[in-house]
C-alpha cells in the first residue's frame, strides 16, 4: 500500500463531510483539494475561515500519521495557527499543501500552504500535532 493509498484508506469524517480528496502523499509532502461549496462559505460566497483551518488541520493529520513512530498509537493537533491572505470563491477548488518543520518523537510541525487552482495564496496554516 502506497502512502496515498493508506491516508485514502483512513476513516476522516470529518474531511469526508467538507469533500476533502487527498492527490498526493510522500513522508515530506501531502496534498489535499477540496471544492468551495455554498455551505463552507461566509458573505459574499467566499470561503468561511474555519473551513480554511479544518482543511489544514486534515492534511496536517493525515501528513503526521504517516510520520508516526512505530510505536506511536496516533496523533492530535495541540496547536494551530492561521494566516488569512486572500479568500477562495465559491465554486473554486482550494489546494492545501503539508510540509514539515518538525518531525519529532513527541511532536511534529506540520505548515500547510493554501491556494486556489489558479495560484492565489488563500492561507498559511502551522500547526503542532502530539504524538500519542
Amino acid at each position: 500500500m502506497t502512502l496515498l493509498e493508506k491516508i485514502q484508506s483512513m476513516k476522516m469524517p470529518f474531511a469526508e463531510l467538507k469533500g476533502v480528496t487527498f492527490v498526493e502523499a510522500d513522508k515530506d509532502r501531502v496534498v489535499a483539494r477540496m471544492l468551495v461549496r455554498p455551505e463552507l462559505c461566509t458573505l459574499r460566497s467566499t470561503i468561511h475561515g474555519g473551513a480554511v483551518m479544518a482543511l489544514a488541520d486534515s492534511v496536517g493529520a493525515a501528513a503526521t500519521v504517516i510520520n508516526l513512530p512505530e510505536d506511536a498509537k496516533g496523533t492530535t493537533t495541540i496547536e494551530s495557527k492561521t494566516n488569512f491572505i486572500g479568500g477562495a470563491k465559491e465554486g473554486s477548488t482550494v489546494i492545501a499543501t503539508a510540509t514539515p518543520i518538525h518531525r519529532g518523537r513527541r511532536t511534529q510541525v506540520w505548515q500547510t500552504r493554501l491556494e486556489t487552482e489558479d495560484g492565489k495564496l488563500v492561507a498559511i496554516v502551522t500547526q503542532t500535532q502530539m504524538v500519542l
